[in-house]
């Protein structure tokens, strides 16, 4: 019985602690932006006003990354010459339907000194689909690093209405991160 107490104990200690290992990232908002771009006759751009990311690690390792990106479709802004409610419409977002636009890395792999692929899974309509965002992190002694990506994809695939013309769209990701706790990553050496 002793044992299994002190077990109990030495267990209750330590999570904390390795918890303490891993280094803490948060995503500046302020610095970051996420766009939809759409071909049609005329090309439409919007900005997302409200979304959540977050980039965790469970170790130093950077591979340990975790990337969860939600958007609320419903924030939608065309940057000129498109009106909200036509992007927010049932042909293209459908935001009553699908509130939510999401990406989620599932894996992490070195691609060079600081780039990192994070590879996941895109969600829009309640499609789902393989993408694969970068995570550049600043050289070592530094404490910040970017997240971009460009979602590309077919209207038709996520059943929006079709273009005559171009089908095709995209989401543009620039997040930018920095390191607010934990201690420093650790690089491993890229050939």
């Amino acid at each position: 019985m002793r044992l299994t107490v002190f077990c109990l104990s030495v267990t209750a200690l330590l999570s904390p602690l390795s918890r303490a290992q891993a280094p803490v990232f948060d995503v500046t908002p302020v610095q970051s932006s996420i766009r939809l771009n759409l071909n049609s006759s005329r090309p439409m751009t919007a900005n997302f006003d409200k979304w959540t990311a977050t980039l965790t690690f469970t170790s130093r390792d950077p591979t340990s990354a975790a990337l969860d990106i939600e958007i609320q479709a419903a924030s939608v802004h065309p940057t000129a010459g498109t009106k909200d409610d036509k992007l927010k419409s049932s042909d293209f977002l459908d935001v009553q339907q699908n509130p939510v636009i999401a990406f989620k890395s599932s894996n992490v792999v070195q691609t060079g000194k600081t780039t990192y692929d994070l590879v996941g899974t895109f969600t829009m309509r309640g499609v789902s689909k393989p993408a694969t965002l970068s995570l550049v992190i600043a050289e070592q002694g530094t404490s910040s690093g970017y997240i971009q990506g460009i979602v590309p994809f077919e209207r038709k695939q996520y059943g929006m209405t079709p273009n005559k013309k171009d089908d095709s769209g995209e989401i543009d990701l620039n997040l930018k991160v920095k390191q607010v706790s934990g201690p420093e990553l650790l690089r491993k050496r890229f050939p």
